[in-house]
């Protein structure tokens, strides 16, 4: 979790670069990106001249005439002589940068149409200054000041792209459960928000030795995006590499067109496709046409996940409503095929405060894997009422910091006191109870207690054996046939009956309080009396005038 001395100091950069005439975040956060980039480059090299000197072999980055554009040197220039190495594009440092190998470089190929962009050489002096200042050294504060660089862009685009917020991100990658062997990929990659939080996910649930023994694995094969936003796909990259994936696949190709050509590549898809856009019909690749014949993106992003996944591949989408319950051939054919043809395993309604200020749209995760033979039995629909933070434009936190940003950072491990803590703060937060239904449901305890439909079973075993003291309070005694409460499950049948519509009002029972009110006569008198105390107020204030 980033400090709050390291947020000071990120703050302060910002605003230099607004006092130095640069307002734009997204410039902000990719200049910064080519510094950063830099500034690691020259610690690299560090690194790799520390093991030569124990004998280890290397290749360098920096030839002997390129000194100069190592970070160390550069502090030690003028103000002016810097700068000028920055902005020659014939012999300066981005001509360098540009021509790095593919293995020194990640992303070499996305820094083509590169431009440094500070023009002022004092602004470019504070910076790198307040840089220095900023302790980096470790792998996940860099990854956390970079993310918390990346939270100031959290807004929208005109095609309807949101940044997600961190905190459902986490949630839906701990539902997804990453493993080491699982190749994942976000089709709708923007600042690789999924990717380096899946990469977290292993980093924090994996020993050092089992990461070690994937490390190849890990930096060329596990992280794959889809951009074709030239400066996303370099804020993309640079944010992988922090979070320490060496070669992460970040494709520049827009996904849904026939240039991408990507089938039965993932085991794991997590994304939030663009809401509301539309595409030419022209350039849609016909293979997504033969799933849905549409031009809305929301549709044929997840035509394009089923294609990409693997059988027996998984996904995690964020969808908006319409997508649930839309009355086209479109909509009913896309909710068909996943329901009837794929296993569909959960439908999770959120507010439509999760993507305040930004936007009020409501939305739902979708969860299900690819199967091509069906499989759907019982889907689970949960009711998220509130996610930890207020549904209003400011989103205040409302409960525990710590607990916030710890909910999801195990497989489930949780000690008895971590278990009452989230219970306790429910009514505010519900993700881990989103994240505890989930596993409890696809755990060997399920079915102890419960029917397939999920009602309750009479059973004599030790509270142990059913699984007590692994879940939340109540989450293996809840009744997941009940429908006045958040979390309970459908049946396929139905669901078919009522044209595949995945919208939780569809199925959700309301109960509605009966509230009793006074008669007329006793309302009538109360006002009377009023009105009366009222005239007498009045007859004495006037008295003492």
């Amino acid at each position: 979790m980033i400090t709050t001395d390291h947020k000071s100091k990120v703050d302060k950069i910002w605003e230099t670069f607004w006092n130095g005439g640069i307002s734009n975040t997204i410039t902000i956060v990719e200049q910064l990106t080519y510094l950063i980039f830099i500034k690691n480059l020259d610690e690299i090299e560090t690194n790799n001249e520390l093991k030569a000197l124990r004998g280890l072999a290397h290749k360098k980055i920096f030839s002997e005439d390129q000194q100069q554009f190592r970070w160390k040197n550069l502090k030690e220039m003028s103000v002016d002589e810097r700068h000028q190495l920055f902005i020659d594009n014939k012999d300066g440092i981005f001509p360098f940068i540009r021509n790095l190998g593919a293995e020194k470089s990640m992303f070499a190929t996305h820094m083509r149409n590169a431009s440094f962009g500070i023009t002022k050489p004092q602004l470019l002096d504070s910076v790198m200054d307040q840089m220095e200042t900023i302790d980096m050294s470790n792998q996940d504060a860099k990854g956390d000041i970079y993310e918390y660089m990346l939270s100031k862009m959290e807004g929208g685009g005109t095609s309807g792209q949101f940044r997600t917020p961190r905190h459902i991100i986490k949630m839906m990658v701990a539902l997804m459960l990453p493993s080491l062997e699982d190749s994942i990929c976000d089709p709708s990659a923007g600042t690789a928000g999924f990717l380096v939080n899946a990469k977290e996910y292993i980093d924090q649930n994996y020993s050092f030795t089992e990461i070690d023994d994937h490390r190849e694995h890990i930096d060329k094969k596990m992280f794959n995006g889809m951009e074709f936003d030239s400066t996303m796909l370099r804020i993309a990259s640079m944010n992988l590499y922090l979070h320490g994936v060496k070669e992460p696949n970040i494709y520049d190709v827009d996904a849904l067109s026939k240039d991408n050509t990507v089938a039965d590549s993932y085991s794991l898809i997590l994304a939030n496709p663009p809401f509301k856009g539309k595409i030419d019909k022209e350039t849609i690749s016909p293979s997504l046409k033969n799933i849905t014949n549409t031009s809305k993106t929301e549709l044929l992003f997840l035509a394009l996940m089923l294609r990409q996944l693997k059988t027996g591949g998984r996904a995690a989408v964020i969808v908006p409503d319409g997508v649930l319950f839309g009355s086209s051939n479109a909509h009913k054919g896309i909710r068909k095929e996943i329901i009837d043809n794929h296993k569909l395993e959960a439908v999770i309604s959120m507010p439509s405060g999760v993507f305040k200020p930004y936007a009020g749209v409501s939305t739902a995760i979708m969860i299900f894997t690819k199967t091509n033979s069906g499989g759907t039995d019982y889907v689970w629909f949960y009711d998220m009422k509130a996610d930890g933070k207020s549904l209003d434009d400011k989103r205040n936190l409302l409960v525990d910091e710590e607990l916030f940003d710890a909910f999801s950072q195990t497989k489930g491990d949780f000690t008895p006191e971590k278990l009452e803590q989230m219970a306790q703060a429910h009514d505010n937060f519900n993700l881990p109870q989103i994240l505890d239904h989930y596993r409890y449901l696809k755990s060997d305890y399920w079915g102890k207690m419960h029917t397939k439909e999920g009602e309750l079973l009479q059973v004599k075993d030790t509270p142990e054996n059913l699984g007590f003291d692994k879940f939340m309070e109540n989450t293996c005694a809840h009744n997941y046939a009940d429908r006045t409460s958040q979390s309970f499950l459908v049946p396929l049948k139905e669901i078919q009956e009522n044209n595949w519509d995945l919208s939780i009002n569809r199925y959700k029972e309301i109960v509605y309080e009966e509230v009793q009110y006074d008669a007329p006569k006793v309302i009538l008198s109360r006002i009377q009396d009023l009105d009366n105390e009222r005239t007498s107020i009045n007859t004495k204030l006037t008295q003492l005038l």
